[in-house]
Order: C-alpha cells, then sequence, then structure tokens
C-alpha cells in the first residue's frame, strides 16, 4: 500500500527490526531495563534537559506534561488548533481536572501574545490559576520562527508561567530551519518528541524537563497505566530512529513540495492557500470532484488517502518516495 495518511504509518526498516530483537531488557517499571535507561539519558542530554522519560505515545506524554506543570484547578493556554486540545479526548480536563483556555491560533500558527496575556486569569478565587503556556511546533506542517520563541519565553518568564512545547514534529522543524534541535529545545521548560511518525519507530514518544518534573511524570504513568516491563524492544527503535532517521526528514519535506506542486496540475484541486513548509500537504478540492468516490477507487488500486481538513490531509514520510507520487498523480488524472 502507498499510504498518504499520516506518518504515523511508517514502518520499522530491517536495521530497526534486528536492534529491536537483539535489544538488552529488563523491568522498567523497576527502572532495569538497560535500553530504556540508555535512551533517556541520551535523549536528555542531547536536547539539553535534566531528563526524559519513554512513554507509550504523544498524547500520553502530553497529558503527563500538562497534568506535571499543573495541579487540579488550574489551566493552561495553548492554541485553538493544538493537538492537546482537540484531538486528545479532553485528558487534561477529564484525567487531571485541569483547564485548557484555547486561543485562536495565528496563520503562521503561532500564539497572539497580546492574546494570551488577555487571557491569563487575574489572581481571584472565581477564576482557575493560570499555570502553563503550550505551544506546537510544527502545527499543521508549519514551523514556528526562532524569533517567535524567544518572545514566548519572555513572555512566559514576565508572567511566571511554564512553557511546554508539544514536539511531536519538532525534528520536521529542526529540519526545515536547518538548526540543532537545542536551537528549539531551549526555550521550554519541557517538550514532547515523538518517535513513531516521521522518524520511522513502531512506537513511542518522549517527555523532557528537569528531574522533579520528569520524577512527577514518571509516577503520573504508572498511574495512567503506562508502566512498561521490558520496553527495551521499543526503545531501541526510538534511539534508532533518534540517531539514523533525522536528517532523512529534509527529503519528505521535499517530495511534499513536489506533491503540492503536481496536485495543483489536477482540475479542482488547489493547495496555493496552504504553503508547504515541511512533510503535511492540504488541498482544497472543488465541490465537483466526488473525493469520497475517488477514495475508494484509489483504495483498489493500493493508494490510500484520507478526505477532511480542508478538503484533503496528505503526508509525506519515509515509505513514500517520488514514484509513489508520481502513481497518485496519474491516477488521479485517470479518475477525474
Amino acid at each position: 500500500m502507498i499510504d498518504f495518511r499520516s506518518d504515523t504509518v511508517t514502518q520499522p526498516c530491517q536495521q530497526m527490526r534486528l536492534l529491536m530483537s537483539n535489544a538488552e531488557v529488563g523491568d522498567d517499571v523497576y527502572g532495569d531495563d538497560p535500553s530504556v535507561n540508555a535512551l533517556e539519558q541520551w535523549t536528555a542530554t542531547r536536547h539539553g534537559f535534566e531528563a526524559s522519560l519513554f512513554v507509550s505515545s504523544g498524547t500520553q506524554a502530553n497529558l503527563l506534561a500538562i497534568l506535571s506543570h499543573c495541579e487540579r484547578g488550574d489551566e493552561y493556554l495553548c492554541g485553538q488548533n493544538a493537538h492537546n486540545y482537540r484531538y486528545e479526548a479532553g485528558g487534561a480536563a477529564v484525567l487531571g481536572s485541569v483547564q485548557p483556555q484555547p486561543i485562536e491560533n495565528e496563520p503562521d500558527g503561532s500564539l497572539c501574545l497580546t492574546k494570551l496575556e488577555k487571557a491569563i486569569k487575574p489572581d481571584d478565587s472565581h477564576f482557575a490559576r493560570t499555570r502553563l503556556v503550550s505551544l506546537e511546533n510544527t502545527i499543521g506542517g508549519k514551523v514556528l520562527s526562532l524569533q517567535y520563541l524567544a518572545q514566548a519565553r519572555a513572555f512566559t518568564n514576565k508572567h511566571q508561567l511554564m512553557l511546554h512545547l508539544d514536539g511531536a514534529r519538532v525534528y520536521n522543524a529542526a529540519v526545515a530551519l536547518n538548526v540543532d534541535i537545542k536551537e528549539i529545545s531551549q526555550h521550554f521548560d519541557s517538550m514532547t518528541i515523538c518517535l513513531s511518525k516521521g522518524l520511522g519507530a513502531p512506537v513511542g514518544s518522549l517527555l523532557l524537563g528537569n528531574h522533579e518534573f520528569i520524577n512527577k511524570a514518571r509516577r503520573l504513568r504508572k498511574m495512567l497505566g503506562g508502566g512498561m516491563r521490558q520496553a527495551g524492544i521499543l526503545a531501541a527503535a526510538g534511539h534508532y530512529a533518534l540517531t539514523h532517521n533525522v536528517s532523512r526528514l529534509a527529503d519528505d519535506h521535499d517530495n511534499a513540495q513536489y506533491l503540492a506542486h503536481q496536485l495543483n496540475t489536477l482540475k479542482g484541486f488547489n493547495t496555493e492557500p496552504y504553503p508547504v513548509h515541511t512533510n503535511i500537504v492540504f488541498v482544497d478540492i472543488e465541490d465537483n470532484v466526488d473525493i469520497q468516490k475517488i477514495c475508494e477507487k484509489l483504495k483498489t488500486q493500493g493508494i490510500v488517502i484520507t478526505p477532511g481538513y480542508q478538503g484533503m490531509r496528505l503526508v509525506t514520510h519515509k515509505d513514500i518516495a517520488r514514484e509513489d507520487i508520481d502513481k497518485l498523480i496519474l491516477i488521479l488524472r485517470e479518475l477525474l
């Protein structure tokens, strides 16, 4: 199958599978898994944090971050389009009694600092206590600038707030900006990294912060049922992903640009309103194009796409080659 639905569909390569099968393992809940410990120690140092925690998913990593920064009755400020607000089942509110306060995202994906300032609650018993600002980078495939990140850091320092980054695709941002990952991570009190998207690992995310923060998150992970035993099999894959699959993200970005250009040659398809920054392509579809029917026919020929978002979203990743894009365009042209 040629799968354009998401970069979460990536398959582990043979070398990654070999490392997984040979990984040293132990009981991670006891702290005895050498592969997990090695990943957590390496990751913390690599990104400029004191500690890190290997968890099962990006959703769990974000939830642990919010619950570790905030107490019951607190609130966090985030974007209206933030994944941890819109697409994570309301976990912070349901499981932590932490109130989200969404702010409309600007066209570039950032949050207006003036709007954020107005959303901070006064120190009054009528209000939830504002404790945290959560940003996402990339967001909808858009990259937040280093200048903006520095401004956000200064803003949270001024208002004595913590700053968290949902960095599910933060390496896409670093590659797009052509900077070392620490140029981004240095601005945040905590950060997540998803290993199972463009980086190509089968399972897992990382949460990074200081020792006190990670110790609290580790306890909460156990409470949520997230303690894993011989998790070194998965940690080995994550370590390989971080050390071997970062620079190749540039290929995904190039392929996304190519895909957007080719889609614009099709009647009824338009990507122009959505500039491609990384590996995500949004497409407007004209009303006279039956995209649902097209998706069904594509599937019979081994190509999977998902209609929705602004008409349609397609994502390039390590298992999408330039020839796959050409095949998609050829079949779409025939169907149209």
